[in-house]
């Protein structure tokens, strides 16, 4: 791995992704593609993992999206190259069995603002600045943008941020619901740390299906979507850890869940 451009930082149950790139803006080039790559394929196979934070190096940037200073080297067939690696990595980030965090750091504008739309909870600094702004260099959002964030704020409000290519305030983001939590007084990366122990308290097979019940039925019919939730809880019948929450709940103490 490329440790260099990405910091793996783990503390279990959670795990530190942190883009170090704070020259360029954390913006993603080929190798902290490859980078992010192969730390998303560990997190998938740990099973002492619970949660997974990522986040920017600095306070000035979270991620500026695709270094285009690398693009301008590249012919149109790399470009769409790029740009296919881009999507395959942000859909294996939503598609991991574990809660993720954005813990948004600085300005995340054009990509930056599509990576943390990937992740399941985002919560940003005071004084970060978020949008959609690929229109202002005539093209579009391509990782995702215009179909992440009309699910988030809805139809109207998203054409509305990504035609205008507008910038966002962190409590601006925090209104429309594009981010969770607002966190004030350099105590980012402690909110994010805080939120993740607490999922962590849940049974992770629990937190792998409901994740999943959720993101499957976004996009069906709500008859469609109750039976994706009724197969999703199949799968929790049968576990160990769901014998465990129930005797910790009977002796009243906390459950100690091995995600079996």
């Amino acid at each position: 791995m490329a440790e260099d451009v990405l910091m793996v930082e783990r503390r279990p149950p959670v795990c530190v992704l942190t883009l170090n790139r704070p020259k360029a803006r954390n913006a993603l080039n080929s190798r902290l593609l490859q980078a992010l790559e192969q730390a998303v394929a560990t997190v998938r196979s740990s099973k002492d993992l619970r949660a997974l934070i990522i986040t920017g190096f600095g306070t000035k940037a979270f991620c500026a999206g695709a270094d285009l200073k690398e693009r301008q080297t590249m012919s149109e067939s790399e470009v769409r190259n790029f740009l296919y690696n881009i999507r395959c990595l942000f859909n294996d980030l939503e598609e991991l069995p574990l809660p993720v965090i954005a813990a948004v750091n600085g300005v995340a504008l054009g990509g930056g603002t599509e990576l943390a739309l990937v992740c399941d909870l985002r919560v940003a600094a005071a004084g970060v600045t978020m949008g959609l702004t690929e229109t202002r260099l005539a093209i579009i959002p391509g990782a995702g943008g215009t179909q992440r964030l009309p699910r988030l704020v809805g139809t109207a409000l998203a054409k509305e941020l990504i035609f205008t290519g507008r910038q966002l305030t962190a409590h601006e983001a925090l209104t429309i619901g594009l981010v969770n939590r607002v966190a004030e007084d350099g105590r980012l990366m402690e909110v994010c740390l805080e939120l993740a122990a607490e999922i962590s308290q849940a049974g992770p097979i629990a937190l792998a299906q409901a994740k999943f019940a959720i993101n499957r039925g976004l996009d069906v019919d709500l008859r469609t979507g109750l039976a994706i939730e009724a197969t999703a809880y199949e799968v929790c019948i049968p576990t160990e850890d769901r014998l465990e929450g129930l005797s910790a709940f009977k002796e009243k103490r906390k459950p100690v869940y091995k995600g079996r």
